[in-house]
Protein backbone atom coordinates (compact mmCIF):
# COMPACT_ATOMS: atom_id res chain seq x y z
CA UNK A 1 0.00 0.00 0.00
CA UNK A 2 1.36 3.77 -0.71
CA UNK A 3 -0.25 5.70 1.96
CA UNK A 4 2.71 8.15 2.93
CA UNK A 5 0.14 10.67 4.52
CA UNK A 6 -2.00 9.53 7.60
CA UNK A 7 -4.63 11.53 6.91
CA UNK A 8 -8.08 10.83 4.68
CA UNK A 9 -8.24 13.79 2.52
CA UNK A 10 -4.69 14.44 2.55
CA UNK A 11 -2.82 14.19 -1.35
CA UNK A 12 -1.61 10.57 -0.62
CA UNK A 13 -4.39 8.70 0.55
CA UNK A 14 -5.17 5.66 -1.12
CA UNK A 15 -8.86 4.12 -0.62
CA UNK A 16 -8.39 0.59 -0.57
CA UNK A 17 -11.53 -1.35 -1.63
CA UNK A 18 -11.61 -5.75 -1.73
CA UNK A 19 -9.14 -8.24 -0.77
CA UNK A 20 -5.53 -7.76 -3.42
CA UNK A 21 -3.33 -9.42 -4.66
CA UNK A 22 -1.01 -8.69 -2.09
CA UNK A 23 -3.12 -9.78 0.20
CA UNK A 24 -3.52 -13.25 -1.27
CA UNK A 25 0.02 -13.24 -1.06
CA UNK A 26 0.22 -13.04 2.39
CA UNK A 27 -1.52 -16.28 3.11
CA UNK A 28 1.78 -18.61 2.52
CA UNK A 29 3.03 -16.01 5.63
CA UNK A 30 0.10 -16.41 8.33
CA UNK A 31 -0.03 -20.19 8.07
CA UNK A 32 2.74 -20.11 12.12
CA UNK A 33 -0.16 -18.05 13.52
CA UNK A 34 -1.41 -19.62 17.17
CA UNK A 35 -4.61 -20.92 17.16
CA UNK A 36 -8.06 -19.52 18.08
CA UNK A 37 -9.66 -23.04 18.62
CA UNK A 38 -9.49 -22.34 22.55
CA UNK A 39 -12.60 -21.38 24.37
CA UNK A 40 -13.28 -18.35 25.16
CA UNK A 41 -15.63 -17.25 27.85
CA UNK A 42 -15.75 -12.91 27.51
CA UNK A 43 -17.96 -12.92 30.82
CA UNK A 44 -15.01 -14.18 33.03
CA UNK A 45 -12.41 -12.36 31.03
CA UNK A 46 -13.67 -9.65 32.84
CA UNK A 47 -10.89 -7.80 34.69
CA UNK A 48 -10.80 -3.54 34.53
CA UNK A 49 -14.28 -4.31 32.02
CA UNK A 50 -16.81 -1.71 32.99
CA UNK A 51 -19.93 -3.36 34.24
CA UNK A 52 -22.52 -0.68 32.87
CA UNK A 53 -20.33 -0.19 29.71
CA UNK A 54 -23.18 1.31 26.76
CA UNK A 55 -22.91 3.46 23.67
CA UNK A 56 -22.44 6.79 23.93
CA UNK A 57 -20.91 6.85 27.16
CA UNK A 58 -17.22 7.26 28.31
CA UNK A 59 -15.35 4.02 28.98
CA UNK A 60 -12.79 4.24 32.03
CA UNK A 61 -11.12 0.78 32.51
CA UNK A 62 -11.79 -0.25 36.53
CA UNK A 63 -8.64 -1.29 36.88
CA UNK A 64 -4.97 0.60 35.23
CA UNK A 65 -4.17 -1.45 31.70
CA UNK A 66 -2.02 -1.69 28.55
CA UNK A 67 -3.05 -1.99 25.13
CA UNK A 68 -0.67 -2.50 22.53
CA UNK A 69 -0.80 -1.02 19.12
CA UNK A 70 0.89 -1.19 15.84
CA UNK A 71 1.67 2.31 14.59
CA UNK A 72 2.85 3.13 11.26
CA UNK A 73 5.41 5.78 11.00
CA UNK A 74 5.47 8.13 8.66
CA UNK A 75 8.10 10.13 7.38
CA UNK A 76 5.98 13.83 8.08
CA UNK A 77 4.71 12.97 10.71
CA UNK A 78 6.97 10.93 13.18
CA UNK A 79 5.83 10.25 16.51
CA UNK A 80 7.28 12.67 19.44
CA UNK A 81 7.59 11.99 23.40
CA UNK A 82 6.03 15.09 24.01
CA UNK A 83 2.97 14.16 21.51
CA UNK A 84 -0.31 14.62 24.55
CA UNK A 85 -2.77 11.65 22.55
CA UNK A 86 -1.45 9.01 24.22
CA UNK A 87 -1.35 10.78 28.06
CA UNK A 88 -4.83 12.02 27.41
CA UNK A 89 -6.50 9.05 26.30
CA UNK A 90 -4.77 7.51 29.42
CA UNK A 91 -6.13 9.85 31.71
CA UNK A 92 -10.14 9.39 29.96
CA UNK A 93 -9.54 5.52 29.71
CA UNK A 94 -7.33 4.41 32.52
CA UNK A 95 -5.76 2.77 29.11
CA UNK A 96 -1.60 3.10 28.79
CA UNK A 97 -1.32 2.43 24.77
CA UNK A 98 2.18 0.77 23.65
CA UNK A 99 3.31 1.00 20.23
CA UNK A 100 5.32 -1.12 18.16
CA UNK A 101 6.48 0.50 15.09
CA UNK A 102 6.64 -0.40 11.38
CA UNK A 103 8.05 1.90 8.60
CA UNK A 104 5.74 3.18 6.12
CA UNK A 105 8.10 2.13 3.19
CA UNK A 106 7.33 -1.63 3.88
CA UNK A 107 3.89 -1.27 6.46
CA UNK A 108 2.19 -4.06 4.59
CA UNK A 109 4.61 -6.71 4.78
CA UNK A 110 5.94 -6.01 7.71
CA UNK A 111 2.55 -5.87 9.44
CA UNK A 112 1.97 -9.46 7.90
CA UNK A 113 5.38 -10.82 9.13
CA UNK A 114 4.36 -9.82 12.57
CA UNK A 115 0.82 -11.34 12.56
CA UNK A 116 2.57 -14.60 11.23
CA UNK A 117 4.97 -14.83 13.74
CA UNK A 118 2.80 -14.19 16.09
CA UNK A 119 4.54 -11.20 17.12
CA UNK A 120 1.95 -8.58 16.95
CA UNK A 121 0.72 -6.19 19.22
CA UNK A 122 -3.28 -6.48 20.14
CA UNK A 123 -4.40 -3.74 18.18
CA UNK A 124 -3.47 -4.26 14.51
CA UNK A 125 -5.56 -0.64 13.08
CA UNK A 126 -5.07 0.42 9.12
CA UNK A 127 -7.04 -2.28 7.76
CA UNK A 128 -9.06 -2.59 5.43
CA UNK A 129 -12.02 -4.74 3.88
CA UNK A 130 -10.64 -8.03 2.92
CA UNK A 131 -7.59 -7.36 4.51
CA UNK A 132 -8.20 -10.15 7.36
CA UNK A 133 -8.66 -12.79 5.11
CA UNK A 134 -4.81 -14.00 4.84
CA UNK A 135 -5.01 -14.82 8.77
CA UNK A 136 -8.68 -16.49 8.98
CA UNK A 137 -7.23 -20.07 8.61
CA UNK A 138 -4.42 -19.76 11.51
CA UNK A 139 -6.28 -18.51 13.99
CA UNK A 140 -3.96 -15.30 14.25
CA UNK A 141 -6.60 -12.70 14.50
CA UNK A 142 -9.86 -12.56 16.25
CA UNK A 143 -13.58 -13.59 14.81
CA UNK A 144 -14.51 -9.77 15.91
CA UNK A 145 -17.72 -10.95 14.78
CA UNK A 146 -18.14 -13.56 18.05
CA UNK A 147 -18.08 -10.45 20.06
CA UNK A 148 -19.77 -7.44 17.90
CA UNK A 149 -22.10 -7.15 21.09
CA UNK A 150 -19.69 -6.37 23.07
CA UNK A 151 -19.35 -3.24 21.36
CA UNK A 152 -22.34 -1.58 21.52
CA UNK A 153 -21.10 1.49 19.98
CA UNK A 154 -20.39 -0.17 16.78
CA UNK A 155 -23.53 -1.87 16.64
CA UNK A 156 -25.48 1.56 17.53
CA UNK A 157 -23.90 3.15 14.38
CA UNK A 158 -23.80 0.51 12.10
CA UNK A 159 -28.17 0.34 12.62
CA UNK A 160 -28.41 4.42 12.36
CA UNK A 161 -26.18 4.95 9.59
CA UNK A 162 -27.93 1.96 7.45
CA UNK A 163 -24.40 0.03 6.77
CA UNK A 164 -26.29 -3.72 8.44
CA UNK A 165 -26.31 -5.07 4.41
CA UNK A 166 -22.35 -3.81 4.41
CA UNK A 167 -21.26 -5.80 7.15
CA UNK A 168 -22.66 -8.66 5.95
CA UNK A 169 -20.66 -8.35 2.55
CA UNK A 170 -17.11 -8.38 4.62
CA UNK A 171 -17.85 -12.03 6.33
CA UNK A 172 -14.94 -14.78 5.66
CA UNK A 173 -15.99 -18.42 3.99
CA UNK A 174 -16.83 -19.13 7.34
CA UNK A 175 -19.45 -16.53 7.91
CA UNK A 176 -17.52 -14.26 10.25
CA UNK A 177 -15.46 -10.86 9.96
CA UNK A 178 -12.17 -10.51 11.54
CA UNK A 179 -11.50 -6.84 11.38
CA UNK A 180 -14.07 -4.16 12.26
CA UNK A 181 -14.30 -1.28 9.48
CA UNK A 182 -14.26 1.86 9.99
CA UNK A 183 -17.87 3.25 9.63
CA UNK A 184 -18.85 6.55 7.74
CA UNK A 185 -22.06 8.34 7.91
CA UNK A 186 -21.73 9.07 4.61
CA UNK A 187 -19.12 7.86 1.80
CA UNK A 188 -17.99 9.53 -1.13
CA UNK A 189 -14.72 9.31 -2.82
CA UNK A 190 -12.13 10.16 -1.53
CA UNK A 191 -10.02 11.17 -4.49
CA UNK A 192 -11.43 12.91 -7.39
CA UNK A 193 -10.53 15.26 -9.71
CA UNK A 194 -8.91 18.69 -8.36
CA UNK A 195 -9.12 21.40 -10.98
CA UNK A 196 -8.27 24.89 -11.71
CA UNK A 197 -11.89 26.12 -11.81
CA UNK A 198 -11.57 29.49 -12.88
CA UNK A 199 -9.66 28.56 -16.23
CA UNK A 200 -12.18 25.87 -17.07
CA UNK A 201 -14.99 28.38 -16.73
CA UNK A 202 -12.58 31.28 -18.87
CA UNK A 203 -11.36 28.55 -21.57
CA UNK A 204 -13.71 25.93 -21.38
CA UNK A 205 -17.02 27.32 -20.76
CA UNK A 206 -17.44 25.34 -17.23
CA UNK A 207 -16.14 22.35 -15.00
CA UNK A 208 -17.01 19.49 -17.19
CA UNK A 209 -19.37 16.91 -15.83
CA UNK A 210 -18.45 13.55 -18.18
CA UNK A 211 -15.19 12.47 -19.52
CA UNK A 212 -15.75 13.28 -22.81
CA UNK A 213 -16.48 16.64 -21.96
CA UNK A 214 -13.21 16.61 -19.74
CA UNK A 215 -11.48 15.24 -22.87
CA UNK A 216 -13.05 18.23 -25.00
CA UNK A 217 -12.18 20.90 -22.17
CA UNK A 218 -8.56 19.93 -21.86
CA UNK A 219 -8.01 20.56 -26.17
CA UNK A 220 -9.30 24.25 -25.26
CA UNK A 221 -6.91 24.69 -22.55
CA UNK A 222 -4.03 23.11 -24.41
CA UNK A 223 -4.81 25.39 -27.12
CA UNK A 224 -4.71 28.37 -24.51
CA UNK A 225 -1.57 27.11 -22.35
CA UNK A 226 0.54 25.45 -25.78
CA UNK A 227 3.06 24.56 -23.12
CA UNK A 228 1.22 22.84 -20.83
CA UNK A 229 0.00 19.01 -20.26
CA UNK A 230 -3.14 19.62 -18.43
CA UNK A 231 -3.68 16.61 -16.78
CA UNK A 232 -1.77 14.29 -14.38
CA UNK A 233 -2.68 11.61 -12.08
CA UNK A 234 0.57 11.59 -9.44
CA UNK A 235 -0.66 8.25 -8.43
CA UNK A 236 1.44 5.95 -10.97
CA UNK A 237 -2.21 5.50 -12.59
CA UNK A 238 -3.57 3.79 -9.91
CA UNK A 239 -6.12 6.98 -8.38
CA UNK A 240 -7.28 8.32 -11.69
CA UNK A 241 -7.70 4.58 -12.73
CA UNK A 242 -10.19 4.20 -9.82
CA UNK A 243 -12.47 6.47 -10.08
CA UNK A 244 -12.75 7.17 -13.42
CA UNK A 245 -13.59 3.07 -13.63
CA UNK A 246 -16.88 3.38 -12.52
CA UNK A 247 -18.23 5.52 -14.85
CA UNK A 248 -17.56 3.18 -17.37
CA UNK A 249 -19.03 0.21 -15.55
CA UNK A 250 -15.73 -1.31 -14.86
CA UNK A 251 -12.96 -1.18 -11.85
CA UNK A 252 -9.44 -0.26 -11.72
CA UNK A 253 -6.06 0.97 -10.54
CA UNK A 254 -6.53 1.10 -6.59
CA UNK A 255 -10.30 -0.23 -6.70
CA UNK A 256 -9.20 -3.32 -8.68
CA UNK A 257 -8.80 -5.70 -5.94
CA UNK A 258 -9.26 -9.29 -6.92
CA UNK A 259 -10.08 -8.22 -10.16
CA UNK A 260 -14.08 -10.12 -9.74
CA UNK A 261 -16.43 -8.12 -11.10
CA UNK A 262 -20.76 -8.77 -12.06
CA UNK A 263 -20.89 -10.55 -15.97
CA UNK A 264 -23.98 -10.51 -17.59
CA UNK A 265 -25.04 -14.04 -15.89
CA UNK A 266 -24.89 -15.24 -13.00
CA UNK A 267 -20.87 -15.84 -12.94
CA UNK A 268 -18.42 -12.72 -11.81
CA UNK A 269 -15.81 -12.12 -14.41
CA UNK A 270 -12.59 -10.43 -14.48
CA UNK A 271 -12.51 -6.98 -15.30
CA UNK A 272 -9.76 -6.70 -16.86
CA UNK A 273 -11.19 -8.74 -19.89
CA UNK A 274 -14.48 -7.05 -19.99
CA UNK A 275 -15.08 -4.72 -22.93
CA UNK A 276 -15.75 -1.87 -20.33
CA UNK A 277 -12.03 -2.23 -18.67
CA UNK A 278 -11.15 -1.92 -22.79
CA UNK A 279 -13.39 1.27 -23.47
CA UNK A 280 -11.89 2.67 -20.60
CA UNK A 281 -8.28 2.08 -21.45
CA UNK A 282 -8.91 3.45 -25.10
CA UNK A 283 -9.88 6.39 -23.24
CA UNK A 284 -6.83 7.87 -21.55
CA UNK A 285 -4.63 5.99 -24.40
CA UNK A 286 -6.28 9.07 -26.76
CA UNK A 287 -5.33 11.68 -23.72
CA UNK A 288 -1.91 10.47 -24.00
CA UNK A 289 -1.90 11.11 -27.82
CA UNK A 290 -3.28 14.37 -27.91
CA UNK A 291 -0.97 15.45 -25.73
CA UNK A 292 -3.35 16.30 -22.82
CA UNK A 293 -2.07 13.53 -19.92
CA UNK A 294 1.36 13.94 -18.41
CA UNK A 295 2.87 10.36 -19.24
CA UNK A 296 5.15 11.21 -16.64
CA UNK A 297 2.65 11.33 -13.52
CA UNK A 298 1.02 7.93 -14.73
CA UNK A 299 4.86 6.30 -14.36
CA UNK A 300 6.89 8.33 -11.84
CA UNK A 301 7.49 6.08 -8.55
CA UNK A 302 4.97 7.03 -5.69
CA UNK A 303 7.85 7.19 -2.93
CA UNK A 304 6.11 9.05 -0.69
CA UNK A 305 5.95 12.51 -2.28
CA UNK A 306 2.58 11.47 -3.83
CA UNK A 307 1.40 14.86 -5.90
CA UNK A 308 4.11 16.87 -4.72
CA UNK A 309 5.64 16.90 -8.57
CA UNK A 310 2.06 17.43 -9.77
CA UNK A 311 2.03 20.63 -7.26
CA UNK A 312 4.67 22.30 -8.87
CA UNK A 313 3.37 21.83 -12.33
CA UNK A 314 -0.03 23.48 -10.77
CA UNK A 315 1.82 26.19 -9.73
CA UNK A 316 3.31 26.86 -13.08
CA UNK A 317 0.20 27.01 -14.69
CA UNK A 318 1.56 23.87 -16.88
CA UNK A 319 -1.13 21.24 -15.21
CA UNK A 320 -4.64 22.16 -14.73
CA UNK A 321 -6.38 19.22 -13.33
CA UNK A 322 -5.35 16.06 -11.71
CA UNK A 323 -5.64 13.35 -9.01
CA UNK A 324 -6.15 14.13 -5.49
CA UNK A 325 -8.13 14.89 -2.55
CA UNK A 326 -9.13 17.93 -0.35
CA UNK A 327 -5.95 18.16 1.04
CA UNK A 328 -4.34 17.86 -2.75
CA UNK A 329 -6.49 20.83 -3.43
CA UNK A 330 -4.86 22.70 -0.49
CA UNK A 331 -1.09 21.61 -1.81
CA UNK A 332 -2.53 23.18 -4.72
CA UNK A 333 -3.31 26.36 -3.70
CA UNK A 334 -0.58 26.78 -1.68
CA UNK A 335 1.72 26.67 -4.22
CA UNK A 336 -0.45 28.94 -6.56
CA UNK A 337 -0.53 31.44 -3.96
CA UNK A 338 3.00 31.66 -4.47
CA UNK A 339 3.51 31.86 -8.01
CA UNK A 340 -0.12 33.21 -9.52
CA UNK A 341 -0.79 35.27 -6.00
CA UNK A 342 -3.77 34.93 -3.40
CA UNK A 343 -7.18 35.37 -4.99
CA UNK A 344 -6.44 34.91 -8.77
CA UNK A 345 -7.35 31.50 -8.84
CA UNK A 346 -9.89 28.74 -7.57
CA UNK A 347 -9.03 25.17 -7.12
CA UNK A 348 -11.66 22.76 -6.39
CA UNK A 349 -12.08 18.92 -5.58
CA UNK A 350 -15.13 17.97 -8.38
CA UNK A 351 -16.98 14.73 -8.63
CA UNK A 352 -15.90 11.90 -10.26
CA UNK A 353 -17.36 12.30 -14.20
CA UNK A 354 -19.67 10.31 -16.13
CA UNK A 355 -18.78 8.27 -18.35
CA UNK A 356 -20.44 5.39 -21.21
CA UNK A 357 -22.12 3.36 -18.10
CA UNK A 358 -23.73 6.45 -16.47
CA UNK A 359 -23.00 8.74 -13.29
CA UNK A 360 -21.64 6.28 -10.81
CA UNK A 361 -19.06 6.17 -8.25
CA UNK A 362 -17.98 3.56 -6.28
CA UNK A 363 -19.68 1.75 -3.86
CA UNK A 364 -20.87 3.03 -0.38
CA UNK A 365 -17.66 1.80 1.63
CA UNK A 366 -15.92 1.41 4.65
CA UNK A 367 -12.99 3.10 5.98
CA UNK A 368 -9.97 1.08 7.06
CA UNK A 369 -10.04 -0.40 10.60
CA UNK A 370 -8.45 -2.84 12.64
CA UNK A 371 -8.21 -6.32 13.52
CA UNK A 372 -7.25 -7.86 16.91
CA UNK A 373 -4.19 -10.11 17.86
CA UNK A 374 -5.49 -13.43 18.78
CA UNK A 375 -3.47 -13.76 21.82
CA UNK A 376 -5.62 -11.07 23.82
CA UNK A 377 -8.54 -13.34 23.38
CA UNK A 378 -6.58 -15.65 26.07
CA UNK A 379 -6.37 -11.95 28.39
CA UNK A 380 -8.10 -11.15 31.55
CA UNK A 381 -8.28 -8.25 30.11
CA UNK A 382 -10.43 -9.12 26.76
CA UNK A 383 -13.64 -7.72 27.71
CA UNK A 384 -11.77 -4.29 28.82
CA UNK A 385 -9.87 -4.20 25.14
CA UNK A 386 -13.53 -5.06 23.80
CA UNK A 387 -14.58 -2.17 25.31
CA UNK A 388 -11.62 0.37 24.95
CA UNK A 389 -11.52 -0.43 21.35
CA UNK A 390 -15.07 0.36 20.62
CA UNK A 391 -15.00 3.80 22.57
CA UNK A 392 -11.56 4.52 21.03
CA UNK A 393 -13.04 3.42 17.35
CA UNK A 394 -16.96 4.07 17.44
CA UNK A 395 -17.84 6.97 20.27
CA UNK A 396 -18.29 10.17 19.02
CA UNK A 397 -16.37 12.05 21.76
CA UNK A 398 -14.01 9.62 20.62
CA UNK A 399 -13.44 10.27 17.31
CA UNK A 400 -13.66 14.09 18.02
CA UNK A 401 -10.78 13.75 20.63
CA UNK A 402 -8.54 12.41 17.82
CA UNK A 403 -9.21 15.06 15.56
CA UNK A 404 -8.96 17.82 17.36
CA UNK A 405 -7.50 17.38 21.05
CA UNK A 406 -9.12 18.35 23.75
CA UNK A 407 -12.43 20.42 24.49
CA UNK A 408 -11.51 24.02 25.77
CA UNK A 409 -7.95 23.29 25.26
CA UNK A 410 -7.00 22.84 22.22
CA UNK A 411 -10.77 23.49 20.59
CA UNK A 412 -14.07 25.28 21.40
CA UNK A 413 -17.66 23.74 20.10
CA UNK A 414 -20.48 25.73 20.04
CA UNK A 415 -24.02 25.24 20.40
CA UNK A 416 -24.51 24.66 17.03
CA UNK A 417 -21.65 22.13 16.30
CA UNK A 418 -19.13 24.52 15.10
CA UNK A 419 -15.73 23.65 16.07
CA UNK A 420 -12.71 25.93 16.59
CA UNK A 421 -9.17 25.78 17.27
CA UNK A 422 -7.84 28.08 19.75
CA UNK A 423 -5.99 30.57 18.48
CA UNK A 424 -2.52 29.37 19.62
CA UNK A 425 -3.35 25.88 17.86
CA UNK A 426 -3.26 25.17 14.17
CA UNK A 427 -3.71 22.34 11.98
CA UNK A 428 -1.76 22.73 9.21
CA UNK A 429 -2.24 19.62 7.03
CA UNK A 430 -5.59 21.46 6.88
CA UNK A 431 -4.75 25.56 6.26
CA UNK A 432 -6.89 25.68 9.68
CA UNK A 433 -5.24 28.79 11.96
CA UNK A 434 -1.74 28.66 9.85
CA UNK A 435 0.79 30.04 11.88
CA UNK A 436 -1.04 29.26 15.55
CA UNK A 437 2.24 28.17 17.35
CA UNK A 438 1.61 24.63 17.96
CA UNK A 439 0.19 22.32 15.50
CA UNK A 440 -2.61 19.44 17.25
CA UNK A 441 -1.07 16.97 14.39
CA UNK A 442 2.60 17.23 14.16
CA UNK A 443 3.19 18.62 18.07
CA UNK A 444 0.55 17.10 19.79
CA UNK A 445 -0.63 13.66 18.12
CA UNK A 446 -4.20 14.70 17.00
CA UNK A 447 -5.53 14.29 13.58
CA UNK A 448 -3.10 11.22 12.87
CA UNK A 449 -4.32 7.79 11.21
CA UNK A 450 -6.52 6.93 14.31
CA UNK A 451 -8.77 10.06 13.02
CA UNK A 452 -9.53 8.88 9.99
CA UNK A 453 -11.56 5.96 10.23
CA UNK A 454 -15.26 6.70 11.64
CA UNK A 455 -16.73 9.60 11.27
CA UNK A 456 -19.87 11.55 11.11
CA UNK A 457 -20.70 13.90 8.33
CA UNK A 458 -20.70 16.66 11.10
CA UNK A 459 -16.89 15.32 11.95
CA UNK A 460 -16.50 15.12 8.85
CA UNK A 461 -17.29 18.65 7.42
CA UNK A 462 -15.94 20.07 10.78
CA UNK A 463 -12.12 19.78 9.66
CA UNK A 464 -13.47 20.67 5.83
CA UNK A 465 -12.94 23.51 3.82
CA UNK A 466 -16.00 24.93 2.45
CA UNK A 467 -15.21 23.41 -0.98
CA UNK A 468 -15.43 19.96 0.05
CA UNK A 469 -18.33 20.52 1.70
CA UNK A 470 -19.53 21.59 -1.05
CA UNK A 471 -18.11 18.25 -3.16
CA UNK A 472 -19.46 15.58 -0.67
CA UNK A 473 -22.97 17.47 -1.21
CA UNK A 474 -22.75 17.69 -5.20
CA UNK A 475 -21.45 14.05 -4.99
CA UNK A 476 -24.56 13.19 -2.76
CA UNK A 477 -26.93 14.91 -5.14
CA UNK A 478 -25.30 14.21 -8.35
CA UNK A 479 -23.89 10.68 -8.45
CA UNK A 480 -25.16 7.37 -7.53
CA UNK A 481 -23.27 4.60 -5.71
CA UNK A 482 -23.13 1.18 -7.26
CA UNK A 483 -24.20 -1.64 -5.77
CA UNK A 484 -21.71 -3.65 -3.86
CA UNK A 485 -19.13 -5.73 -5.64
CA UNK A 486 -20.71 -9.41 -4.85
CA UNK A 487 -18.53 -10.69 -2.14
CA UNK A 488 -16.57 -14.05 -3.15
CA UNK A 489 -15.14 -15.39 0.31
CA UNK A 490 -12.47 -18.06 -0.01
CA UNK A 491 -11.63 -21.08 2.17
CA UNK A 492 -8.22 -22.01 3.27
CA UNK A 493 -7.73 -24.25 0.91
CA UNK A 494 -8.97 -21.87 -1.95
CA UNK A 495 -6.57 -18.67 -0.58
CA UNK A 496 -3.67 -21.11 -1.05
CA UNK A 497 -4.04 -21.64 -4.70
CA UNK A 498 -5.28 -18.08 -5.17
CA UNK A 499 -2.34 -17.10 -3.67
CA UNK A 500 -0.09 -18.69 -6.64
CA UNK A 501 -2.30 -17.16 -9.62
CA UNK A 502 -3.54 -13.43 -8.19
CA UNK A 503 -0.08 -11.67 -8.19
CA UNK A 504 1.23 -12.88 -11.45
CA UNK A 505 -2.44 -12.22 -13.60
CA UNK A 506 -2.43 -8.79 -11.68
CA UNK A 507 1.52 -7.65 -12.54
CA UNK A 508 0.31 -8.59 -16.32
CA UNK A 509 -2.51 -6.51 -15.65
CA UNK A 510 -0.81 -3.75 -14.11
CA UNK A 511 2.11 -3.72 -16.69
CA UNK A 512 -0.58 -3.97 -19.92
CA UNK A 513 -2.91 -1.49 -18.84
CA UNK A 514 0.36 1.06 -18.61
CA UNK A 515 1.31 0.02 -21.83
CA UNK A 516 -1.69 0.49 -23.63
CA UNK A 517 -2.43 3.74 -22.35
CA UNK A 518 0.92 5.02 -22.95
CA UNK A 519 0.89 3.93 -26.65
CA UNK A 520 3.72 1.20 -26.05
CA UNK A 521 1.28 -1.45 -27.28
CA UNK A 522 -0.64 -1.63 -30.14
CA UNK A 523 -4.58 -2.16 -29.13
CA UNK A 524 -4.63 -4.80 -31.95
CA UNK A 525 -2.60 -6.95 -29.56
CA UNK A 526 -5.96 -6.52 -27.25
CA UNK A 527 -6.75 -10.49 -27.90
CA UNK A 528 -3.33 -11.22 -27.19
CA UNK A 529 -3.46 -9.53 -23.45
CA UNK A 530 -6.54 -11.62 -22.98
CA UNK A 531 -4.62 -14.53 -24.11
CA UNK A 532 -1.75 -13.61 -22.05
CA UNK A 533 -3.97 -13.50 -18.63
CA UNK A 534 -5.42 -16.99 -19.52
CA UNK A 535 -2.17 -18.38 -19.66
CA UNK A 536 -1.26 -17.31 -16.33
CA UNK A 537 -4.08 -19.62 -15.41
CA UNK A 538 -6.87 -16.77 -14.99
CA UNK A 539 -9.92 -19.75 -15.60
CA UNK A 540 -8.55 -21.62 -12.93
CA UNK A 541 -8.59 -18.50 -10.88
CA UNK A 542 -12.09 -17.12 -11.58
CA UNK A 543 -13.49 -21.25 -11.06
CA UNK A 544 -12.16 -20.13 -7.43
CA UNK A 545 -13.76 -17.22 -6.95
CA UNK A 546 -16.91 -18.36 -8.65
CA UNK A 547 -17.36 -21.06 -6.78
CA UNK A 548 -16.47 -19.06 -3.38
CA UNK A 549 -19.35 -16.70 -4.46
CA UNK A 550 -21.75 -19.52 -4.78
CA UNK A 551 -21.03 -20.67 -2.02
CA UNK A 552 -21.47 -17.63 -0.14
CA UNK A 553 -24.78 -17.57 -1.97
CA UNK A 554 -26.32 -19.99 -0.54
CA UNK A 555 -25.19 -19.59 2.76
CA UNK A 556 -26.32 -16.25 3.12
CA UNK A 557 -28.86 -15.45 0.16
Amino acid sequence: MTMPHPFPHSPTRRSFVGLSAAAFATVALSSCGSSSGEEVDVETQNVGAMEDYAADTQFKATEPMQVSMLWTDWPEVPVEDSWRIFDHIKELTNVEITLTHIPFSDATEKRSLLISAGDAPTLIPLVYTGEDAPFVSSGAVVPLSDFADQMPNFQKYVEEWDLGEMIDNIKQADGKYYMMPGLQEVSVPVFSLVVRKDVFEEVAGGVPNTWDELHEALLQIKEEYPDSTPLADGFEAQSMLNYAAHGFGTKAGWGFGDGAIDGDGEDLVYAATTDQYKQLVEYFRVLVEDGLLDRESLTASNDGSGAADVSEKFANETCFAASGSSGTAIEFAQALEETVGEGNFEVTLIPPPAGPAGENIEPRNFWHGFMLSSEVARSENFLATLQFVDWLYFNPDAREMLRWGEKDVNYTKAEDGTIELMDEFSLDDYAINRGGETDIQTDLGFSTFPAESTESRALKESYSTPEFVAYIDDVLSARTPRDPIPPAPLDESELEQASLLATPIKDAVDTATLQFIMGERDMEEWDTFVGELEAAGLSRYMELINGARQRFVEANG
